[in-house]
Formats: structure tokens, C-alpha cells, sequence
């Protein structure tokens, strides 16, 4: 008898079930897609890549600094394996290669916190502004539920911590990816 009202009751949760589903409004969408080819992502990508190039010429203009004082360094040393050098000109290329070591150090120290600072710098805006362009993002998708009536959009580009995708199989379900682009890049 319990195994009986145990069917029964079973059978009327899954039809229950099945009844409500067929009720839902689902779709699915690939917000990687859309982050990615949203027009306003492309222009700050740009922006970003501009600005890690004037970081890295800099960069570069102080590794240019720094080479020229170990060159320096190098051509005392050369000089100090003379033999024919005195005793005070031995010392002077020694103070002379110290302070330059000295200052080597210091702008290789100099370069180093520069670039950790305006990568960081760099870093947050990049942040800043991709989190914008997600926030723009999602408020299109919401808006395209709320006048679709959809009960529920899936992304379908996202996946688990062990990078299995959260949307294995999605039969007979709306994808919004192509339209929602559209209407998000329509304003370029």
C-alpha cells in the first residue's frame, strides 16, 4: 500500500513537474560573446593597449638609463685592469664606479616601483571600466527578460570551478546572443 501512494505520488510530483516546466519562458545567452564583442569593449581594449605601450616606451627609456651606467661601470673596471694606472687614479675609478653602482641601484629601483605603479594604476581602470561594460551588459540581457517575459536566461558561456560549462544541453531554447548584440552595438 505504501509503495502504491509512493507511485502515485511520485508520478503526480513529475507530471506536476512536467506541467510547470512547459509553462517556463528559458533562453540562453553567451555573455563571454557579448562582453567581448560589445563595440565599448573593443574602444577600452584599445585605450588599455595604448596606454601599456607609453608604460612599456618608458619602461624602456629607463632600462635605456640603466644600461648606459653599467656600460659605464663596465668601462672603469676595464680601466682598473691596467696596470700602469697609479695608486690615485685607482682610487678615484673605484669612488667613481661605487656612486655610479650606487646610482644604478637606485634607478633600477626607481623603474621597478614606476612600473608596478602605473601597471596597478592601469590594472584598476581596466577594472573599472570592464566591470561598466559587464554592468551595461547584464541590464540589456534583464531588460530583453523583462520584455521577453522570460523566466529564466542562461548563460551558457559559464562554467563550473572544474570548467565543466553550467548549460550542458539546452533542446528548444531561445539563444538571445545574436539580437542581444545587435541592439547592444546599434549605438556605434
Amino acid at each position: 500500500m505504501k509503495s502504491s501512494l509512493l507511485f502515485i505520488f511520485t508520478g503526480f510530483l513529475a507530471l506536476t513537474s512536467l506541467a510547470s516546466a512547459q509553462r517556463l519562458k528559458i533562453a540562453t545567452v553567451d555573455m563571454e560573446r557579448l562582453f567581448n564583442e560589445f563595440h565599448a569593449t573593443a574602444s577600452i581594449q584599445k585605450e588599455i593597449n595604448i596606454e601599456r605601450a607609453r608604460i612599456q616606451k618608458d619602461n624602456n627609456l629607463r632600462l635605456a638609463d640603466i644600461r648606459q651606467i653599467e656600460d659605464s661601470i663596465a668601462k672603469i673596471r676595464e680601466k682598473l685592469t691596467n696596470p700602469n694606472i697609479g695608486a690615485k687614479t685607482s682610487q678615484d675609478l673605484m669612488a667613481e664606479s661605487r656612486e655610479q653602482q650606487q646610482d644604478g641601484i637606485h634607478k633600477e629601483r626607481e623603474r621597478s616601483e614606476f612600473l608596478e605603479r602605473r601597471n596597478r594604476s592601469l590594472n584598476e581602470k581596466m577594472r573599472k571600466q570592464m566591470r561598466g561594460i559587464l554592468e551595461e551588459v547584464q541590464r540589456v540581457v534583464s531588460d530583453r527578460a523583462k520584455a521577453g517575459n522570460y523566466d529564466y536566461i542562461f548563460d551558457k558561456s559559464g562554467n563550473s570551478s572544474q570548467g565543466i560549462p553550467f548549460v550542458l544541453h539546452a533542446r528548444g531554447m531561445t539563444d538571445l546572443t545574436d539580437s542581444l548584440l545587435e541592439e547592444i552595438n546599434k549605438e556605434q
